[in-house]
Order: C-alpha cells, then sequence, then structure tokens
C-alpha cells in the first residue's frame, strides 16, 4: 500500500504530538513491522509484504556467490533487513540485497548512505515489479550508487540487467542477459556472475 506524503494531515493525533507531515517524516515515526517493508519513492510511503521464499532464495544466493570477493576486500553485504538513505530527496528504501564497503556512513542510526554504496539489487515480484524495473533505477543513479542489479524471475524471460555508470542523475549503461548467461558487474566490483544460480 502507499501512502502519499499529503495523506498524513487527515489523520487525528491522540496525545497532542506533532503529525508527520512528509512521507520522510511517517517513516521516522514507524514502529517495527514485522513481515513488511517500507520505502519511500517519489514522496510515497509505500509498506508492501516481504518476499516469497523464492524472492529471498535469489538474494541470498547473489550474496553467496560474492562471498569470497567480499572477504577479499573487506566488504559487507546485506540480503534484506538494511535501510538505505537515498541522497539528494534523502528517502529511504530497503533494497533486497546492499553491498558496501565496511566502514559506509551512516544517515541518522539505521540508515546506510546510498553515495558510499558500492551496489544494491532488487529481485522482482508481482507487487514490485514497476517499483523495480521502472522507479529504482532513477531513485538509485540519483543516490549515487554505481551498480544497480535486477534480477527479475516474473518476465517474459527470466533476466538478469546491470545498471552503471552514473550521468545527469541516470544511468548511462546498462546490460541484460538471460538466466544462465554469464554477466559482468563493472567496476567497482570487476565481476562475471553466473546466472544460472537464480533459476528455481
Amino acid at each position: 500500500m502507499a501512502l502519499r506524503h499529503d495523506q498524513s494531515a487527515q489523520l487525528t493525533p491522540s496525545n497532542n504530538k506533532r503529525l508527520p507531515e512528509t512521507a520522510r517524516e511517517l517513516f521516522d515515526a514507524l514502529p517495527e513491522l514485522p513481515g513488511f517493508r517500507a520505502d519511500v519513492i517519489e514522496g510515497n510511503l509505500i509498506v508492501s509484504p516481504v518476499g516469497t521464499p523464492a524472492h529471498g532464495r535469489a538474494a541470498m544466493r547473489l550474496n553467496r556467490a560474492l562471498s569470497a570477493l567480499i572477504d577479499e576486500r573487506g566488504w559487507e553485504a546485506w540480503a534484506g533487513n538494511v535501510d538505505v538513505c537515498v541522497e539528494g530527496p534523502r528517502e529511504p528504501v530497503e533494497p533486497d540485497f546492499v553491498l558496501a564497503p565496511l566502514d559506509c556512513p551512516l544517515w541518522g542510526e539505521r540508515e546506510l548512505l546510498s553515495s558510499k554504496l558500492i551496489m544494491v539489487a532488487e529481485v522482482v515480484s508481482k507487487g514490485s515489479a514497476i517499483r523495480d524495473r521502472e522507479e529504482k533505477p532513477p531513485l538509485y543513479a540519483t543516490g549515487g550508487i554505481p551498480i544497480y542489479l535486477l534480477i527479475d524471475p516474473i518476465a517474459k524471460s527470466p533476466s538478469v540487467t546491470v545498471y552503471s555508470e552514473i550521468g545527469d542523475g541516470e544511468y548511462l549503461a546498462s546490460a541484460t542477459v538471460p538466466f544462465g548467461t554469464p554477466l559482468r558487474l563493472p567496476a567497482p566490483i570487476g565481476f562475471e556472475l553466473d546466472t544460472s544460480i537464480f533459476k528455481a
């Protein structure tokens, strides 16, 4: 579900506290939501169920595929469960996979700063297809994330797309391969990903 920031004014306070006026403020005021994830995209707070086991499996397989490289370079990775602050709009998102240097700075106490990340990845589901395919690439480019990996098991031909080379707030380069075809993850990663790992 999505809550536009202007809808918050319709809420009635019960203890005279100031109500959130933006989606960002509403996100910051949210309690823990077990079983759900929250993102703010273009001023809209979007709360959605966490992915299916197949969805989580793809993120974990990516994590395993990169584990030796992560250890070698002293990086850190999360398969879900970490918030990222997209610099510029300061919108919080929770990608399905995040790769960052060990000393990645935070925005506040709980969000990694987007411009210092190495890569984020999303696994497309029926409920997230438009966000992951259309809205996330410009958002992540605006935030200065060097690489965005889109794992799309629900496409007519399941595929993996890598976006890179940011210019004027957008990714200037992309490459798409079907599951089973190697895909080169460009610098700063420099790794050939065996996309057959995403086959069910």
